[in-house]
This record gives structure tokens, sequence and C-alpha cells, in this order.
């Protein structure tokens, strides 16, 4: 008799990557700035190490067409000297990386402990509702993304939202979640609290 649960190895699931394909996306290729942007910072490694130039190059990439697509990771491997593999292999582990068209806006709340007990699901709820989409979706005007996010690392100012992968707004009550929204629409990114720690 054992204690350990029955493992189904061999079946299928167990070998059906879950990975989901890139979309393949328009034909991308870096414009001349950026292209020289990236080759300023690929200057920094040696020669046979540009490919550790990876994230600065996605970076670009999300910036030029505000997401990752199949075509932009094929141009990045052709750019670093890698396999496309190795690129989506990045892109599917970092979560900073969107790989489909976003809103103007990500707005990106913190779930983790200290943000959940402060009211982060409900934070999510009163944007899902102000903003008539779920999450990991972006309204019809192309102008919010609403997603869940891991720990953002400021669990002393909970509840958190991070917006755009930069910008921050802590101590987000859900009776204020709305209002955030119509601030965003109104101000901007000017309607953010920021993070305390830069302001101090």
């Amino acid at each position: 008799m054992s204690f350990h649960p029955a493992m189904p190895y061999g079946t299928e699931q167990w070998h059906r990557s879950q990975r989901a394909t890139l979309p393949e996306g328009p034909e991308f290729q870096y414009t001349a700035e950026n292209r020289a942007r990236f080759e300023e910072f690929a200057s920094h490694y040696a020669p046979e190490h540009r490919k550790s130039a990876v994230l600065h190059a996605l970076y670009l990439v999300q910036d030029q067409q505000g997401y990752i697509s199949a075509n932009a990771a094929r141009h990045v491997a052709e750019v670093i000297g890698c396999t496309t593999a190795e690129v989506e292999d990045v892109v599917s582990y970092y979560v900073m990386f969107f790989t489909r068209p976003v809103g103007r806006y990500v707005i990106q709340v913190c779930r983790t402990l200290s943000c959940a007990l402060l009211g982060a699901g409900r934070v999510t709820e009163e944007l899902s509702r102000k903003l008539g989409i779920g999450v990991n979706e972006t309204d019809g005007a192309g102008e919010f993304t609403l997603m869940e996010m891991e720990c953002l690392g400021a669990c002393d100012r909970a509840p958190v939202v991070m917006v755009n992968n930069e910008h921050w707004h802590e101590c987000l009550r859900p009776e204020e979640a709305g209002r955030l929204i119509d601030e965003l629409r109104a101000r901007g990114l000017s309607a953010l609290s920021g993070c305390h720690h830069t302001r101090e």
C-alpha cells in the first residue's frame, strides 16, 4: 500500500505542452532607431554573448509593437543570434511580456497574500465591473486591459496596482477602483499615486 497518489505517466496529457503558441502577427522589423538602441545596448556584451541582451531586445519589440508576436520573436532571434525557440522560452517565462495586443493602459492587480487580505479580489471585481471586461480581456475601445499579477513587492502598501509594467498605484481600496479608471481616462498616468519608495 502506498500513500502516494497514482500518477498517469505515459498518458497523452503528460506529454502535451501547455505553452500557447505566439500569434503570428504582422511582419516585424525594428525601426532604425530601435535597432540602433539595441546595438548600443548589445555592445556592452562580448560578441559571443550577444544573446544575453534578449530581454532588452524584447522590451524594444514591446515598445514598438505593443506585444510579442511570432514574427517579432523570429526577428529578435535573427538579430541576437539564437533560435526562435530560445526567444519564445524567455517570452513564456516572464509575465511582463504581452503575447497578444493589449490596451493603452494595462491594469495589473497584485493578488498575492498581503494584497488579497486587504481586498485585491474586490478591487479586481470593481475594475472588471467598471470596464465591462474580465481578467485578461481588453475593452472594445482598446483603452484598458485587466490582469492579475503575483507579488509586486509592496506588501506594506496593499492593495497595489501596477500599470504598463512600470507605474504604481498603492493602497487602492475597492470603493476607489472605479474612480481610478475615471481619473486615468481624464488625466492619464498622472492619476496614479506612484511608489512611495521613489518619493522618500
